[in-house]
């Protein structure tokens, strides 16, 4: 329309409706209000350009070919207009195909934004208006906000209706946006819509329906998601996919426009002025798929024809797996009591936990009625009973607000201690239910699918992501909330024949002594009684000791550093082996179990424990060996203690340095790697040689200081190999190894000000933390490595090399048979 191009001529009269106010001049129009004229209004352009000044659709493709941001790019529009980045809003549960679109279409995944959820796994339409606000305020245009009609991992409906009701104050406001009904999931639950339905309308419960005798009942769903569903209808866009809850084939799917004239947007061929009439041929010029495959459009049609898009077609049949999901779902909710030494919790909250004011006991009240009329009972005695009972007592109505929106449950599981207590870590409850999955899913070509009794599947959900829904949910299975991403189970229902019979009674039955079997593994592995020590030795005339941490066993799920005193004897003994082996490494292993606890609980230099040492020496492919036994110990003093647990580990690896702590004296100095999240590796040098600008304050070396390895750039190197070698050390024999004897490091020391029980994330961190030093660092030649025992899981049933070997094994065999 500028001076001198094709549209020039219509510049001074041509007039299009803003967002709001009144219709004016295309040219005066700003930028803001360019990008926020309402849809209609854009759609409307072609035919107003023809009626108003004759403009043929072939002249007006040729100005588009040349103008369009199909042939210049995003690129050259921004820059003409100055446009910042523009988003698309939708809930954090969205599948991953958003952000990847993001990607491809150059819009950028950073683009495809994020909103919160509620706890029920649904975007929380309080932050939606939030950003919606924030974009008016700052004049940051939206592309579309997405409306998730059937979240994949939960079977959860955003709420359509409150997003509509969005688009349209917006509107008014200023700011406009498409709405995109993402129902590649849900799309064909719209069916179990009763003829005539509209919002508000009271939808019959199977009770009044007739008997269920014979057979299964249809379910009908939640009043919201039935209203949301509705709402589909006001979506500018919707996407379905026949493949999920249409039972057909890949890869039939669709893209559907509440006006289709939006089509035109994205076709390579002349607009097709809309008269009230279609001339469309084919549908391989819309979108950028191009051709695409009859067949499965053909298997779409019949079984749309042969079942049909109502009530008593599709409908029916979801409604029936409905009934069974809902079934599920009250055996997920109901499963565990107070006596279980597991606990089962569902995503979504019972009736009686929504309440306020709710309690414990009222929680285990309603678990006992959904055990007392529906977990015991057939489909038939549950529709009978309820016809002698009135509307807001009807089991039908509880097992309504159970379970997700649609056919999908999402649940997670933890376990308790001997004692009862409910463990309260989520690393642990993570570890729990991978092991439970292992049981129920094939893991390894070496499982038998017809010994697993049934399968589920599970998936993760990211903190980052989930935010406050996965922290309830961590509150509810009585975990602490931090800041670990949560595993869940789930399971998808596409069938109503489970709930006839006695399948689901023995199904859940299996479940329960898997998790039985398993609870047993946990609580081994998080056992913090007495057990042999095996500490690592440092120095020659103070002698400092460090626990072998591992990451799978709670009592070693530590970084343990301590100053000790020998017996005169054992002492001598020691040195004399010290200077013979400089290089060897030195453990003290006790003669009996021992709590180490108890041993650094009020340390007053009167614990004596017995112990022997050992001797390792480089590269030698023999056991360890006792050099000297009957040794008297006490430990003096504890420098560092600081837990591994999941939740005080880091999110990210040092970027840029690697981070140890610093102990012992000015003519003594050791230093032992921080760990700061899993997996990783244990690095431990004695004696290392230290040349600073100025002396170490001798209260930093006493807490321990930290030191930052500069220019090792540890987050790029890990994770490390986790290979066992001849003597645990398989980095002891490769000399390009960085930390090995005669290594110099440069290197800044920080006072440590955290207390020796000091907690992460962040113990690492050294940001704030007073420099006291900085120089070089050799190492000596007494080095210890491992990051085979650190990482190592003694109760795996077939670690991640074997069994990608066995995989691989596989894979060969299938290549051998195809040549």
């Amino acid at each position: 329309m500028k001076d001198g191009k094709p549209l020039a001529f219509i510049a001074k009269s041509f007039k299009i409706r803003p967002c709001i106010g009144e219709p004016k001049l295309l040219k005066d129009f700003s930028t803001w209000e360019l990008l926020n004229i309402r849809p209609a209004e854009v759609l409307d352009i072609p035919d107003r350009l023809h009626s108003q000044y004759r403009i043929s659709p072939t002249f007006l493709q040729s100005v588009m070919d040349t103008h369009g941001i199909q042939s210049t790019g995003k690129d050259v529009l921004e820059k003409e207009f100055n446009l910042g980045p523009m988003f698309y809003y939708l809930s954090n549960s969205r599948h991953y195909s958003w952000p990847k679109a993001g990607a491809i279409t150059g819009i950028g995944a950073d683009n495809i934004v994020g909103v919160k959820l509620d706890h029920g796994a649904r975007v929380d339409i309080s932050a939606l208006r939030r950003q919606l606000q924030d974009s008016l305020d700052q004049q940051k245009a939206v592309y579309a906000v997405v409306a998730i009609v059937g979240s994949t991992e939960e079977g959860c409906v955003d709420p359509l209706s409150e997003i509509i009701k969005l688009r349209d104050e917006f509107q008014e406001k200023g700011l406009s946006f498409l709405v995109h009904a993402d129902g590649a999931w849900g799309g064909y639950f719209c069916t179990m819509l009763p003829q005539g339905f509209k919002p508000g309308d009271k939808i019959a419960l199977p009770s009044d329906q007739g008997s269920g005798a014979g057979f299964v009942p249809d379910a009908s769903l939640r009043a919201q998601t039935t209203e949301h569903l509705f709402m589909i209808r006001e979506a500018d866009t919707v996407t379905v996919d026949p493949h999920k809850a249409a039972y057909i084939p890949y890869p039939a799917g669709a893209l559907c426009y509440k006006d289709g004239r939006m089509r035109y947007l994205v076709t390579w061929t002349a607009p097709v002025l809309s008269r009230g009439v279609t001339n469309d041929t084919s549908i391989g010029v819309y979108g950028i798929e191009g051709s695409k495959p009859g067949a499965a459009v053909m298997a779409a049609w019949f079984a749309h024809a042969a079942i049909g898009l109502h009530a008593d077609g599709y409908g029916k049949l979801l409604g029936e797996v409905t009934w069974t999901c809902s079934r599920l779902s009250a055996e997920w909710a109901a499963m565990s009591t107070k006596d279980d030494v597991f606990i089962v919790v569902p995503l979504n909250m019972l009736p009686s936990e929504l309440k306020e004011g709710s309690t414990p006991g009222d929680v285990e009240a309603e678990k006992q009625k959904i055990r007392d009329r529906i977990i015991s009972k057939s489909n038939e005695e549950i529709v009978s009973a309820d016809a002698e009972r009135s509307d807001d007592d009807k089991s039908m109505a509880l097992l309504r607000a159970l379970g997700s929106d649609l056919n999908i449950n999402a649940f997670s599981i933890n376990w308790k201690y001997a004692d009862g207590q409910i463990n309260q870590d989520v690393e642990e409850a993570n570890y729990f239910l991978q092991r439970c999955i292992e049981r129920i899913s094939v893991d390894s070509p070496e499982d038998d699918p017809t010994t697993i009794p049934f399968y589920l599947t599970s998936t993760t959900f990211p903190q980052k992501d989930y935010g406050e829904c996965a922290q309830n949910f961590k509150r509810r299975l009585g975990l602490i909330s931090d800041n670990t991403d949560l595993m869940v189970l789930r399971n998808v229902v596409m069938s109503p024949w489970p709930t006839d019979g006695d399948f689901l009674s023995s199904m859940v039955g299996e479940f329960k002594k898997v998790m039985e079997e398993e609870v047993e593994v946990c609580r081994r592995r998080n056992d913090v009684t007495s057990a042999q020590l095996t500490l690592l030795m440092h120095g020659f005339d103070r002698i400092f000791l460090v626990d072998h941490p591992r990451f799978h066993l709670e009592r070693y799920k530590h970084q343990f550093i301590a100053e000790a005193r020998l017996d005169s004897r054992a002492m001598e003994a020691y040195r004399e082996k010290k200077k013979q082996s400089p290089a060897a490494t030195f453990t003290l292993r006790s003669d009996y179990k021992e709590d180490l606890k108890q041993l650094t609980t009020n340390i007053n230099g009167q614990i004596i424990f017995k112990a022997s040492i050992q001797i390792r020496e480089p590269n030698a492919p023999v056991d360890i060996k006792n050099v000297i036994n009957d040794v008297n110990v006490t430990i003096t003093n504890v420098v560092k203690d600081r837990s591994l647990k999941g939740r005080f580990r880091d999110a990210e690896y040092p970027v840029g340095h690697m981070p140890f702590y610093l102990y012992g004296d000015h003519t003594e100095a050791h230093i032992d790697h921080i760990l700061v999240r899993r997996p990783n590796i244990s690095l431990s040098a004695s004696n290392v040689r230290l040349e600073l600008d100025k002396q170490i304050p001798h209260e930093a070396f006493a807490k321990g200081a930290l030191v930052s390895a500069v220019g090792i750039e540890e987050a790029a190197m890990q994770p490390f190999q986790s290979i066992e070698g001849a003597n645990s050390n398989s980095f002891w024999g490769d000399p390009e190894f960085f930390f090995r004897a005669g290594e110099k490091f440069d290197i800044k020391v920080y006072e440590d000000c955290k207390d020796v029980h000091a907690t992460g994330p962040g113990l690492a961190k050294m940001d704030d933390a007073r420099i006291v030093a900085e120089g070089t660092m050799t190492l000596g030649e007494e080095i210890f490595v491992d990051s085979y025992w650190l990482n190592r899981d003694p109760y795996e049933r077939l670690d991640g090399d074997e069994k990608f070997k066995q995989w691989n094994k596989v894979f060969e065999g299938i290549e051998q048979e195809l040549k």
